[in-house]
C-alpha cells in the first residue's frame, strides 16, 4: 500500500490508529475520578505530543541514519516559529502559508549551517551545531531585538498585535485557522464519567504527523536511505570507493532541519507566539533524548519517545504534596510523612529527576530504546506460543527465526 511493504504498512496503520485515537487513549480515567490527574487528553497537550513527534522523526533521519549527532536542532525549531509568526503578522492567520514559510526558511538556514558543520564529523560536528544554535539563541534574545529592526522582540517573544498589517486579514486577532476553519474549535464528547475533547488543531497536526512519518519511511527504504546507512556504517570506506558522502549527509541535514522548521511552525499555529527559549540547548537535548529513548534508527521509535517524555512530563509535574497526601491518607501519620518525604523529590518540580532515572534505565537495559523492549516482549510471547501444545504451537515453531 502506498509503495510500502507489508511490515511498513502495518507500522503506518498502527501510528495512524494511535494518533487518531489519542483523545480516548490519553483519557483512561473518568473525569470525576481521583485518578483524573493522569489524563492527558487535552487538545494543547496532545498537539505538543504530535508536534514533538514530528521534530523527533526529522532528527532521526539525520542521527538514526547517518550517525551525525546534532546538538543544535532547536535552532531550526525556533526559526520555524519566528517565520510562522511573521507570516501571521504580515499576511493572515491562515496556518498553511505560515507552515510553508517555516519549512522553507528552516531549510535555507540548515543548508548554510549544515554546509559548514558537516566539514567535520563526530564530536566536532556536534559542538559546531551546538555553537550555531547558541549563536541563534543569542541573536534572537538580544541582537535581533534591537529597536531598529526588532525581528524577535527579545525575551518578551514575537507576538501578533492588532496594529500589524495582515494584508489578507484572518478571522480575528487571536484565532489561527485553516481557510476559515478555526484551529482552536473544540467539540466535547461526554460518555458517562468520561469527557473527550476533539480539537481541529490537533487533528491537523495529527494528519501532518502521518504524512511526515510516511515520508520518513520512504526515505528509510530508498536508495538514498541506504547511502545514509553506509555513511553511518563506515564513511571512510565509502569515500575510498570514490563516493562523495558530503552531498548525502547535507541532504539529510537539510531534510531534518525542514522537519524541525515544520514543528516550529505548528507550535506557532497552536499559540501565535515565538520566543528565543525554543532555541536553547535544552530543547536540542530534549529531541536527542526522545530519539534515543524511543530507538534511534527505527521508524516508530522517535514518535514513541516523544510521546513518552511529554506524557510523563505532564503527569509527574502535576503530582504535588496535596496529591501525595491523598494517596497515602490511609497510612499512619508517621508512615505517610515518611513516604511523602521519599517521593517528593521525584515529582512536581523534581520530575526531571524521575525522567532522568527512567532514561538511565532504558539506556542500560534497553540500548535499542522502547522499540527494543517491544521486540523483546514480542519474542517472549512467540516463544511461549512455540512451546504450547497443539496446532497453534506448531504454527509458531514453523515461523522463521529473526
Amino acid at each position: 500500500m502506498l509503495g510500502l511493504n507489508k511490515k511498513d504498512t502495518t507500522i503506518l496503520i498502527v501510528v495512524a490508529v494511535l494518533t487518531m485515537a489519542a483523545p480516548f487513549i490519553l483519557n483512561p480515567f473518568p473525569t470525576n475520578s481521583s485518578l483524573a490527574q493522569f489524563n492527558a487528553g487535552y487538545p494543547d497537550l496532545m498537539q505538543r505530543f504530535v508536534i514533538y513527534g514530528i521534530f523527533a522523526i526529522g532528527f532521526n533521519i539525520l542521527f538514526g541514519l547517518t550517525g551525525y549527532l546534532s546538538f543544535g536542532h532547536a535552532a531550526f525549531l525556533g526559526i520555524g516559529s519566528y517565520s510562522a509568526v511573521w507570516m501571521f503578522k504580515l499576511l493572515s492567520f491562515n496556518v498553511i502559508p505560515a507552515i510553508a514559510l517555516s519549512i522553507v526558511v528552516a531549510g535555507l538556514f540548515s543548508v548554510v549551517i549544515g554546509y559548514i558543520s558537516l566539514r567535520r564529523s563526530g564530536i566536532y560536528f556536534s559542538i559546531l551545531t551546538l555553537a550555531f544554535a547558541q549563536m541563534s539563541f543569542n541573536l534572537a534574545y538580544s541582537v535581533l531585538s534591537n529597536p531598529k529592526f526588532n525581528l524577535t522582540n527579545g525575551e518578551t517573544g514575537l507576538q501578533v498585535y492588532g496594529s500589524d498589517p495582515q494584508y489578507l486579514k484572518g478571522s480575528g486577532p487571536d484565532v489561527t485557522h485553516i481557510f476559515g476553519l478555526e484551529m482552536r474549535a473544540t467539540e466535547t464528547l461526554k460518555l458517562g464519567g468520561w469527557s473527550f475533547d476533539f480539537n481541529v488543531g490537533y487533528y491537523l497536526c495529527a494528519l501532518i504527523l502521518l504524512v511526515s512519518f510516511y515520508i520518513s519511511v520512504r526515505i528509510f527504504r530508498s536508495p538514498f536511505g541506504m547511502m545514509l546507512r553506509a555513511v553511518k556504517s563506515n564513511q571512510q570506506r565509502m569515500n575510498y570507493t570514490g563516493l562523495n558522502s558530503r552531498p548525502y549527509t547535507l541532504a539529510a541535514f537539510v531534510i531534518s532541519g525542514m522537519y524541525a522548521g515544520l514543528a516550529g511552525g505548528l507550535l506557532a499555529a497552536m499559540d501565535p507566539l515565538a520566543g528565543a527559549e525554543r532555541m536553547q540547548w535544552t530543547a536540542s537535548g530534549e529531541v536527542v533524548l526522545m530519539t534515543i529513548l524511543g530507538g534511534a534508527g527505527t521508524l516508530i521509535g522517535p514518535v514513541l519517545g516523544a510521546g513518552f517524555i511529554k506524557y510523563f512530563e505532564n503527569i509527574f509535574s502535576k503530582i504535588n504534596d496535596n496529591v501525595l497526601h491523598t494517596w497515602f491518607a490511609a497510612l499512619p501519620d508517621g508512615m505517610e510523612d515518611f513516604l511523602i518525604t521519599i517521593v517528593h523529590p521525584f515529582v512536581g518540580k523534581g520530575w526531571h529527576l524521575t525522567l532522568g532515572l527512567m532514561f538511565m534505565a532504558v539506556v542500560i537495559f534497553l540500548p535499542g530504546g522502547l522499540v527494543q523492549g517491544g521486540q523483546k516482549i514480542g519474542r517472549l510471547f512467540r516463544r511461549r506460543g512455540a512451546n504450547a501444545p497443539g496446532p497453534e504451537g506448531e504454527a509458531a515453531r514453523k515461523q522463521p527465526a529473526e
